[in-house]
């Protein structure tokens, strides 16, 4: 019993210094004699140094409790209390570690919440910003606008209407296309819309007058009076307005002028009427010669009578020796309308411009193409006043 309690003594002795939480001392440091020590166990090792022929070793001389063991470890278990190295506090340090990471994340989250909420305030500041210098931008641009206009002492607007141009409402006003461009700032590479407003320096009432080519009578109005405003002649507002020389100019009438654009507007539309007309009646002429035969050319026509200047020695026989005499509608046709277009010795033609029908009965010199020579007997003043023309000749 005595000896294990010394032995128990001296253990206690050794490691009470080495096991105690609040030093951070290693256990070779605090235990005299002993060179080397296992921090994971509680069997400290001794080490000895002992010569061997010259040589030195190292020998572990490890101490251990005596055969009691379990009445050395109540005793130590009762008096002496052992806290456990750092080395074991691992787990606490990781859990330790995972609540500073979840308050890292969450400190972070705000801060790119903040970041966030940051830049969509500034997002919407710039917008708000920029939204802002449009409308001062605008307004000044329509101020510039307002105070050149302002700066015309007459002046109006005029509606773009269908087929209107810039060279069409700069002849209509008087004016030239480049005065008008720079008057409105009209970008030449855009286009000009319909119902756009542009700046004319005339006054409303006025624009509206030269638009129409139209004016309304007022009192104290002479027919002087409305020439010398428009810049017209008296004579050509009464040719232009038939009416005026019986009746005397009343309140409220309506006087035409004769305006540049106005006359050039209807000379056009006279151009385009002819042009149609002359259309229509050369259809009606088609169809009218269509029904006289399947087949129709256009050919030169010429005349010519039984003398011996212009036929040979036999004036009056044919070239299939067919014999003529004045009064016949006969012709003579080129070789081509023979061989090519299908006539023949007694076909029926009908000519445009003639009545009846004609005989082809005689044949034209080689040289001749799409011609035909129309027998006017012996009267050659009659043959001279045909002379040469262009018609249209039909058969079957």
């Amino acid at each position: 019993m005595r000896k294990i309690l010394l032995s128990a003594l001296s253990i206690l002795s050794i490691s009470f210094i080495s096991l105690d939480a609040k030093t951070d001392k290693s256990c070779q440091d605090l235990t005299v004699g002993v060179y080397s020590c296992n921090p994971y166990s509680f069997h400290f090792i001794k080490v000895k140094e002992i010569k061997d022929n010259g040589k030195s070793k190292l020998v572990e001389d490890r101490i251990k409790p005596s055969k009691s063991t379990n009445i050395v470890q109540d005793f130590i278990d009762r008096y002496v209390k052992i806290n456990e190295p750092i080395r074991y506090q691992g787990t606490q340090e990781e859990v330790n570690k995972t609540i500073v990471d979840k308050e890292a994340i969450k400190h972070y989250v705000s801060i790119a919440q903040d970041l966030k909420h940051r830049r969509e305030v500034l997002i919407a500041k710039i917008i708000k910003e920029e939204e802002l210098r449009y409308q001062q931008n605008r307004y000044i641009i329509n101020e510039l606008k307002y105070q050149k206009a302002k700066q015309i002492k007459n002046y109006g607007y005029y509606k773009i209407k269908a087929g209107d141009s810039l060279s069409h409402i700069a002849y209509m006003f008087g004016l030239k296309t480049k005065e008008l461009i720079k008057l409105n700032d009209i970008n030449k590479s855009k286009p000009i819309k319909i119902n756009q407003k542009i700046i004319v320096p005339y006054t409303q009432d006025k624009i509206e007058i030269i638009s129409k080519a139209e004016y309304k009578v007022k009192k104290g109005d002479t027919l002087h009076s409305i020439a010398k405003e428009y810049n017209l002649k008296v004579d050509d507002i009464i040719v232009f307005n038939k009416y005026i020389l019986d009746k005397v100019l009343k309140v409220g009438e309506v006087v035409k002028l004769p305006l540049p654009y106005k006359i050039a507007e209807l000379k056009q539309k006279a151009k385009a009427k002819e042009k149609a007309r002359k259309k229509r009646l050369a259809q009606e002429r088609m169809r009218k010669y269509k029904k006289f035969g399947k087949h129709h050319l256009r050919v030169t026509a010429t005349a010519y009578t039984s003398h011996r200047g212009q036929t040979d020695r036999t004036p009056f026989l044919a070239a299939w020796n067919n014999r003529i005499r004045p009064g016949m509608k006969i012709i003579a046709v080129s070789r081509d309308l023979l061989y090519r277009y299908g006539l023949r010795n007694g076909s029926k033609v009908k000519i445009s411009g003639l009545r009846g029908y004609y005989t082809v009965r005689d044949k034209m010199n080689k040289r001749y193409r799409k011609r035909i020579d129309i027998y006017m007997g012996v009267n050659r003043r009659r043959a001279l006043r045909w002379g040469r023309r262009s018609v249209i000749i039909h058969w079957d």
